[in-house]
């Protein structure tokens, strides 16, 4: 059977490069009536790509540890849903999991109407560039990464699921970041295949819906990475601007700069070569994340170690870069438009984009500082923390402040209503005096509440002023989402500088206070099971003397791994949220128990519910529905 699966993925792979050959060649020489072949040869590919992955799966459900990767990632003792997200666990499993997503969603776009009304000629020249897409990931499958690799004396057990990867937000965050990676194929391969067909706006209504959920999967995807490591990796934080972490976190500041070019595109039709050289420039960006987790060019907890995709990779982003620049330097130019001054809501989107952007290269030079040093260092240097605070969350600020002003300024005209923008400037300026009078600081921190406050009440003044407007779902879906967006950036600047951090050996019957709270180690529990050993630590919580509940802090042994794993407890709070684990336990002490309190963390975790739904109500049911903002 596994066999036949990877067989299928070379049929894929031939289908894929036929294809792309023919609609070469029909471009060539002018003839674009093989489109219903090309077509057919997607479906099938489609086909033989969902035969291969059901292969892998089979092999995981059933434990078949002949297969080398399955023996990597399961054990006879690993639950259902853990068994599920082994599929992506691994470097070959989530290349195939990323070209099962590629070659469904080919798939659904021939099922869509705003697929019906392309001309012969786009649709051509979209499956020359999606279907040569699919066969570099399929290339990589069926060469360097393949999953089916067997094992010549297969283990009678496997090796087991890293205990990291154990939790609810490893289920969901890769397969989240693989749809929004492989979403933004179809979007590029339209914009591309419009621009050599002559019909430059004609890729941006079927794309509308493809790129928004692909934001949306992408930003999910990132901001449960943050709550996963805040839950799971027990150091309290939640981004740490790890290689790994940034490389998802790069093509989001293109994605989120090109949804606002397209805003003013079919607003007004400017930007309209901007929006396709950052569609294309995000798609790139997500392969160039792959092969930053996968190279082993960085160091990170969350990277797979070298590998022999690695040169591909990396060779993918080149070839892809290059088509891209020749195909925006071919694009022709309707007419030099003047855009509007600084001073107007079009000006603000620009300096949104141009911020968004910079951002994005600050965060790319940084990742591989390490890389680039290596031209004049015998040791690479990597950049720390305090670099990205340092230049980041200022611009992180600036961009919370020009969502507070904007809204107050006229599209293309100096027709602004000064009252209101002086208002919510006036409600930043004051909560910083304060926070400047009463000796807060960081001052940073207390400019980010002041701007996320300053969005807080432009949002509630845009409800009242704008009437009837502000109840349609352009205005949730905009302005909701910038609300969201200002949740998150008040809880990360109260939730960090101002958390509290306190670690104390405890025995049982023990309590320790501190500030207003109380300690009290009441029991340590012991849980067996086939697939691991618990001891709980059972922590009885007051403030002021009232009790608040119980901290379960835990040190978990699996089977096939020597180290114990802490999992965290927490005590919900929309204040001050309590959060305790344990380093280790000898002879029922607990040696330190480690308590810190986050203020205002679960407002972080709203934002992040809130922004990844709110975009939705922009979807598009039908082709006279514009999701205009």
């Amino acid at each position: 059977m596994y066999l036949a699966a990877h067989g299928a993925m070379l049929i894929a792979l031939v289908v894929s490069l036929a294809g792309a050959a023919v609609a070469c060649y029909g471009g060539w020489h002018s003839q674009f009536g093989k489109v219903k072949l090309l077509e057919q040869l997607q479906s099938l590919a489609a086909i033989l790509v969902v035969f291969a992955s059901g292969g892998l799966l089979y092999a995981l459900l059933t434990r078949d540890f002949s297969l080398s990767y399955v023996a990597r990632y399961t054990d006879s003792t690993l639950p259902f849903f853990y068994t599920l997200s082994a599929f992506w666990a691994g470097q070959e499993g989530s290349l195939l999991f990323w070209e099962l997503l590629i070659a469904l969603s080919g798939f659904l776009l021939i099922k869509l109407p705003g697929y019906s009304r392309l001309s012969s000629k786009h649709k051509l020249y979209f499956w020359m560039f999606f279907l040569a897409a699919q066969a570099f990931f399929l290339l990589l499958l069926t060469a360097m990464s393949n999953p089916f690799t067997a094992l010549p004396n297969p283990p009678l057990e496997g090796q087991g699921l890293n205990p990291m990867l154990r939790n609810i937000g490893m289920i969901l965050h890769p397969p989240l970041l693989f749809f929004g990676y492989a979403g933004f194929t179809i979007p590029a391969c339209l914009a591309l295949g419009a621009v050599l067909a002559g019909e430059q706006k004609a890729w941006n209504a079927p794309a509308h819906n493809w790129i928004l959920a692909s934001w949306v999967a992408l930003t999910a995807g990132i901001l449960l990475g943050c709550w996963w490591a805040y839950m799971e990796l027990g150091w309290g934080g939640y981004w740490a601007w790890d290689p790994v972490e940034n490389a998802s976190l790069i093509p989001w500041f293109s994605a989120t700069a090109l949804l606002h070019t397209r805003i003013v595109e079919r607003k007004f039709g400017y930007l309209a070569r901007s929006s396709v050289l950052l569609v294309c420039v995000t798609f790139i960006l997500c392969i160039f994340a792959t092969y930053l987790v996968r190279s082993g060019a960085v160091q990170s907890l969350h990277a797979f170690g070298e590998g022999a995709v690695s040169i591909p990779l990396l060779l993918g982003v080149a070839f892809s870069g290059l088509i891209s620049v020749l195909v925006y330097c071919g694009m022709p130019r309707e007419g030099f438009q003047q855009l509007p001054p600084l001073g107007t809501r079009v000006g603000m989107i620009v300096v949104l984009v141009w911020l968004l952007l910079g951002l994005g290269l600050i965060v790319l030079l940084g990742t591989i500082w390490p890389l680039i040093s290596q031209l004049w260092e015998t040791v690479p240097a990597a950049v720390n923390q305090d670099f990205y605070n340092t230049i980041c969350l200022p611009l992180f600020t600036a961009m919370t402040m020009l969502l507070a002003v904007a809204p107050w300024l006229g599209w293309k005209d100096e027709n602004w209503k000064p009252k209101f923008a002086l208002i919510s400037l006036g409600i930043w300026v004051v909560i910083l005096c304060i926070g400047f009078m009463q000796g807060i600081r960081p001052l940073l921190a207390v400019a980010g509440v002041a701007s996320a406050a300053a969005v807080f009440v432009t949002v509630g003044m845009l409800f009242f002023v704008q009437g009837k407007a502000a109840r349609s779902k352009t205005f949730i879906a905009a302005h909701g989402t910038h609300l969201a967006f200002a949740l998150i950036v008040f809880g990360v600047a109260v939730s960090g500088p101002f958390a509290k951090t306190w670690e104390s050996d405890m025995g049982p019957g023990e309590s320790v206070s501190v500030e207003e709270y109380t300690f009290t180690y009441k029991d340590l529990r012991k849980i067996q099971t086939e697939e691991l050993a618990i001891n709980e630590a059972v922590i009885e919580v007051k403030k002021n003397n009232v009790v608040l509940g119980e901290l379960l802090p835990q040190q978990r042994l699996y089977r096939n791994y020597d180290h114990p794993n802490s999992e965290v407890s927490t005590l919900f709070s929309l204040g001050a949220e309590l959060y305790a684990t344990i380093h280790d336990i000898e002879n029922g002490r607990l040696r330190p128990l480690r308590i810190s309190v986050h203020p205002m963390i679960n407002w972080l975790w709203l934002g992040c519910i809130l922004i990844c739904f709110l975009p939705l109500f922009i979807w598009r049911k039908n082709k006279n529905s514009e999701g205009e903002i």
